[in-house]
């Protein structure tokens, strides 16, 4: 059974090492000084954001969850601030044993606390394991989008 938890510091490292696994193309020392921000309780950008983490009884890492509000988001009540799952990633080894489930509670109770009606989140195309994941969750789908760049 694992423990769900808010982050703090004495997470950063195994905590740092997670969210690679998540955005490998995140360069490492910005890593580590946006998520010393976050466990500090130091807004990143304009709306609040933290981090539940999933936990053995000897304080292993199985997993994380960030969480923050938005303003708005695709397919939500325009007119109020909406949870919004910013990251998500229960450890490969770990998968399928409920983790994921736990730490999306705790993030949709703490969105409700701040009077959120809505939770949102998105994936990338092709990341199937996410979209499964989203969906046996109760999550719906509300838009797909191809973004395109252009050098100039």
């Amino acid at each position: 059974m694992s423990v769900i938890r808010l982050a703090s510091l004495p997470d950063l490292a195994a905590l740092s090492e997670l969210r690679r696994e998540l955005w490998p193309e995140i360069d490492l020392e910005e890593n580590v000084r946006e998520l010393t921000a976050i466990l500090r309780g130091e807004k990143i950008g304009t709306l609040p954001l933290l981090i539940f983490v999933a936990g053995t009884e000897d304080g292993t890492l199985l997993g994380f969850i960030e969480v923050g509000l938005r303003s708005h988001a695709d397919g939500c009540d325009k007119r109020m601030p909406v949870g919004y799952v910013e990251g998500w990633l229960v450890r490969e080894d770990q998968r399928r044993q409920g983790i994921g489930g736990q730490l999306l509670a705790a993030a949709e109770e703490w969105a409700r606390s701040q009077g959120c009606l809505e939770m949102a989140s998105d994936a990338v195309i092709e990341n199937e394991i996410s979209q499964r994941a989203h969906k046996a969750l109760g999550f719906e789908v509300v838009d797909r989008c191809v973004n395109y760049r252009k050098a100039l």
